[in-house]
C-alpha cells in the first residue's frame, strides 16, 4: 500500500476504473442536530465560554455544521490550517510556519489591548484537521513543538471558535491536555456522545456524556450524563453557577463561624491569667459544630437560589460573575475574616463589660465564670445562625426547620443539661446556670443588643445593596433571552437585537465541546 501521495494516487485509479458508468441511485445517513442546539451554544457563548469543536467528521461536513448552530456567522472570516492548504510534499512545515506566524501577526500582534476575543470588530473562526494538528503537536524537528504549540493556543484564544475536523480519538485528548497544561491553568469541560470521546471526556477537568445512539460508553466514563444537548445550558449557567455560590458560602461561612468560635477564647486567657480555663463548658465545645450549627449551612448549600433559575438561563451574562472564582479571591475571604473578628470581639467584651456589674440578679447573688461564658455562647449561636437566615434568599421549609429548630435545640439542651428537665442529670458546674442567667433582665437586654450589633454590618450592607439595586431599576430594560454573537456586547444583547427573532435549529449527534474560561 502506498503511504507517499495516497490521496494522488487513489484519484487516478477512481480516473481509470469509474468510466462508462450510469448512475442508478444514491444514499445518504441524515445526521441532524438536536433541537435548541444553536441556542444552547449561543448562550454558552455570552457565559464567556470559549468554544472548540472536536469531530472526526470531515472539514466540509463539520464546517456546515457549525455554520447550522451557529457557531461561525455569516460574517466570520475563517482561517484554515488544513493539508489542502498547506499542500503536498517536505514544504508542509515550512507552509505551517508561515501561516501560524500570518494568523498570529493578525490576531494577537496587531489586534487592539483590552478587548474579549468575541468584542473585535472581525470575527475569527479557526479550522484544522488532524493531520495538521500532528504536524503542530509532532513537527519533524522537535525543537520547534514548543513554540508551534504556543503559537497555535495564542490564536486559538482570539478566535471566537475553533474547529478541529478530522480527529482521532487520542488527538481530541491530546488537545485537551494542550488547553489544561498552557499559561493560567484553565478549566476544560468536555462534551461527547460516542466511545471515541472517552479520550477526551477522561482528560478534561470536567467530563459530560451524551445520551446518544452511539452507545452509552461516553456517559459511562463521564463526570454528569445529560439526556440531551440542550440540557447543557441548565447543567452550567444554572446549577453550576448556584452550586458554586452555595459551595464558596459555605467554605466562607465555616471559617467564620469557628473564627467566632474560638476567638473570644483567645480573648478569654488574657483575662484568666493564661491559666487555659476554658470560656465554654466541654458540652458546649462538643456539639457547637456537630449539632448547634451544623444543619442550617447544610440545608443552605442544598437548597439556596440567590437568583431564580429562571433568570440565570435567560441571562447567560450572570454566570461571569462567577467564572473568574470571584467569590473565593482574597477580598471576599477579608470580608469574612472582618465579620469574624468582629462578631468575636462584640461576644467577649459586651459580655464582660456587662459583668462589670457585680450582681445581676435581683438575690445579689453573683454570676461565675461558667455563666459568663455560656451569656458569650448563646450570643455565639444565635448569632451564626442568624446570619446564615439573613444570607438565605431561597426559603423552603426545610430552611424554617434547621434554622429556628436548631435554635430552639440548643435552648432545649442547655435546661436539659442544667438539670431543669432532667434533674436526674445533675452536672455540678453548670446546674441551673442557663435557667439563673435567663431571670436576670440585665442578660436578656444585653442578648438582644449583643446579637443585633453582631448583625449590623450585615444588615447595613443588605440595606446598602438593596438601595442601590432600587436606583438602578428604572434603567433595567427587558433582553431577549436568545440572541446571535453580533447581537451580544459585554454579554449582554444590545438594542438592535431585542427584536431578533433566533431560527429553530435541530442538534448534531457529532458535536464534541469543551470549554477554556475559569469556572
Amino acid at each position: 500500500m502506498a503511504l507517499q501521495d495516497r490521496e494522488a494516487k487513489m484519484a487516478r485509479i477512481f480516473d481509470r476504473i469509474e468510466k462508462n458508468m450510469h448512475l442508478i441511485g444514491s444514499t445518504a445517513v441524515e445526521d441532524r442536530l438536536q433541537d435548541l442546539a444553536a441556542e444552547t451554544i449561543e448562550a454558552l457563548h455570552a457565559a464567556g465560554m470559549k468554544i472548540w469543536v472536536l469531530t472526526g467528521d470531515k472539514m466540509e461536513t463539520a464546517q456546515a455544521t457549525c455554520y447550522a448552530c451557529r457557531l461561525f456567522q455569516t460574517s466570520t472570516e475563517l482561517l484554515q490550517l488544513t493539508a489542502k492548504v498547506l499542500g503536498e510534499g517536505e514544504g508542509k512545515e515550512i507552509r505551517l510556519h508561515e501561516l501560524l506566524v500570518e494568523y498570529h501577526k493578525k490576531l494577537v500582534t496587531d489586534a487592539p489591548r483590552g478587548k474579549r476575543s468575541w468584542m473585535l470588530s472581525q470575527e475569527y473562526g479557526l479550522v484544522i484537521d488532524g493531520a495538521t494538528l500532528s504536524l503542530i503537536l509532532n513537527p519533524s524537528q522537535d525543537s520547534h513543538a514548543g513554540q508551534y504549540r504556543s503559537i497555535f493556543l495564542q490564536i486559538c484564544l482570539k478566535c471566537t471558535a475553533v474547529l478541529c475536523c478530522r480527529m482521532a480519538p487520542l488527538q481530541k485528548a491530546q488537545i485537551v491536555r494542550m488547553v489544561k497544561n498552557s499559561k493560567g491553568s484553565p478549566i476544560t469541560l468536555a462534551v461527547g456522545d460516542g466511545s471515541n470521546d472517552v479520550s477526551m471526556i477522561l482528560e478534561a477537568h470536567v467530563g459530560i456524556g451524551i445520551k446518544g445512539k452511539e452507545g452509552r460508553q461516553a456517559c459511562r466514563n463521564s463526570d454528569y450524563a445529560i439526556p440531551r444537548f440542550k440540557d447543557l445550558k441548565k447543567l452550567l449557567l444554572a446549577h453550576g453557577h448556584l452550586y458554586y455560590v452555595r459551595i464558596a458560602h459555605l467554605v466562607q461561612y465555616f471559617f467564620y463561624k469557628n473564627l467566632c468560635f474560638i476567638f473570644p477564647q483567645f480573648l478569654y486567657q488574657f483575662f484568666c491569667g493564661f491559666s487555659q480555663q476554658p470560656l465554654y463548658d466541654a458540652a458546649y465545645l462538643t456539639m457547637f459544630n456537630i449539632c448547634f450549627t451544623s444543619l442550617p449551612i447544610v440545608a443552605y448549600s442544598l437548597l439556596e437560589q440567590h437568583i431564580p433559575i429562571d433568570t440565570l438561563m435567560a441571562f447567560p451574562k450572570l454566570y461571569l460573575n462567577v467564572s473568574d472564582n470571584a467569590m473565593l479571591q482574597l477580598k471576599p475571604f477579608l470580608y469574612w475574616t472582618f465579620l469574624g473578628l468582629f462578631d468575636g470581639c462584640v461576644f467577649f467584651f459586651g459580655a464582660y463589660f456587662l459583668f462589670q456589674e457585680t450582681s445581676l440578679e435581683e438575690s445579689g447573688k453573683m454570676a461565675g465564670n461558667w455563666t459568663f461564658g455560656t451569656v458569650v455562647f448563646t450570643v455565639l449561636v444565635f448569632t451564626v445562625t442568624l446570619k446564615l437566615a439573613l444570607d438565605t434568599r431561597y426559603w423552603t421549609w426545610m430552611n424554617h426547620f434547621v434554622i429556628w429548630g436548631s435554635l430552639v435545640f440548643y435552648v432545649f439542651f442547655s435546661f436539659f443539661y442544667g438539670g431543669i428537665l432532667w434533674p436526674f442529670l445533675r452536672q455540678r458546674r453548670m446546674y441551673h446556670v442557663f435557667a439563673q442567667m435567663l431571670i436576670s433582665i440585665s442578660i436578656w437586654l444585653a442578648l438582644f443588643c449583643l446579637i443585633f450589633l453582631s448583625l449590623l454590618p450585615d444588615i447595613l450592607v443588605a440595606l446598602s445593596r438593596n438601595l442601590k439595586r432600587k436606583a438602578h431599576q428604572p434603567k433595567a430594560v427587558e433582553l431577549p433571552m436568545l440572541v446571535s454573537y453580533r447581537q451580544v456586547e459585554n454579554g449582554l444583547p444590545s438594542a438592535a437585537g431585542s427584536g431578533a427573532e433566533t431560527p429553530h435549529c435541530p442538534e448534531h449527534s457529532h458535536l464534541r465541546i469543551f470549554r477554556m474560561q475559569r469556572l
